[in-house]
């Protein structure tokens, strides 16, 4: 089926990208702010999904806010988060060596991890977007590796997006450790993965088909969408461009030219009165 220009009902719960799909670097995208406010005001549950770990979940509430979206933490999944909670439950004590900035680094040190730099002490690599990687972190992943350490990464995507075309993101970490290793990544606890995933159903409480995941990339947003169960679009405002959603073999139900479009044609029918909207989500 050919992708739909816009959803045709409010769905229960959204999972809302942020860079790329809510704003470019400190832009808020036009529309972004009103088209937010109205799923809340309809009645839906809305989550904002991260798989850049620069910064907390309380920095990216008061970014929203900032920008006019008023956001609580609790609102916010990033993937330092995620990998915080699954290194908790599966590898308590471990020892890392974290390929990242500062921010990754406090959560991490918060939850009661030990950071190494000693390859003979590392039992997990843990690859980030990291704009202060250079040849020591590389030769000490290499050897960590390379002495039978755990490979996970926050994330795989290539590049961030930013106004003036991206940074290089935690794939290109991870493509660095995989060539000089012939190690491969072992595990991603960002978007697209199951672990992100199960975080996500869980603040949204709601069921895959009730929910709607829109973002900028077909290979993390529409990639957890579809892994879900759920309804999945994308937005042309990031990384994504109308030709590349044409050469997808499984395509997002909708293409969106903005978020604003996340909301059904003559969605302003219902002006002020909310209820009959509020009545809709919960049929």
């Amino acid at each position: 089926m050919r992708p739909r220009s816009r959803p045709e009902r409010i769905y229960r719960g959204y999972a809302v990208d942020l860079d790329g799909t809510v704003y470019l670097g400190d832009t808020l995208l036009p529309g972004a702010d009103r088209a937010i406010a109205a799923l809340r005001g309809a009645g839906a549950r809305v989550v904002f999904l991260s798989n850049n770990p620069l910064y907390s979940r309380e920095d990216y509430a008061a970014k929203l806010t900032r920008l006019g979206i008023p956001t609580q933490p609790e609102e916010v999944i990033n993937s330092s988060m995620v990998l915080v909670r699954h290194l908790t439950a599966t590898a308590p004590g471990a020892r890392l060596f974290v390929i990242g900035e500062d921010s990754v680094k406090r959560e991490l040190q918060a939850a009661g991890f030990c950071l190494v730099e000693d390859p003979d002490r590392v039992d997990y690599v843990v690859a980030c977007f990291d704009r202060t990687f250079d040849y020591r972190k590389l030769k000490v992943g290499f050897d960590a590796l390379r002495r039978g350490a755990r490979f996970i990464a926050t994330n795989r995507d290539p590049y961030c997006p930013t106004p003036d075309g991206g940074l290089p993101d935690a794939g290109a970490v991870v493509a660095a450790l995989e060539a000089a290793t012939g190690r491969a990544l072992e595990e991603v606890v960002g978007k697209p993965s199951p672990i992100m995933a199960r975080v996500l159903l869980e603040h949204l409480e709601t069921r895959p088909a009730d929910t709607l995941v829109v973002g900028d990339r077909l290979e993390t947003d529409v990639a957890l969408g579809r892994a879900m169960g759920s309804a999945t679009a994308v937005v042309l405002t990031g990384a994504t461009t109308r030709e590349m959603v044409e050469r997808c073999p499984e395509p997002p139900e909708f293409v969106l030219g903005s978020l604003a479009d996340v909301l059904p044609e003559g969605f302003e029918r219902y002006g002020t009165g909310r209820e009959q909207t509020r009545q809709e989500v919960r049929s």
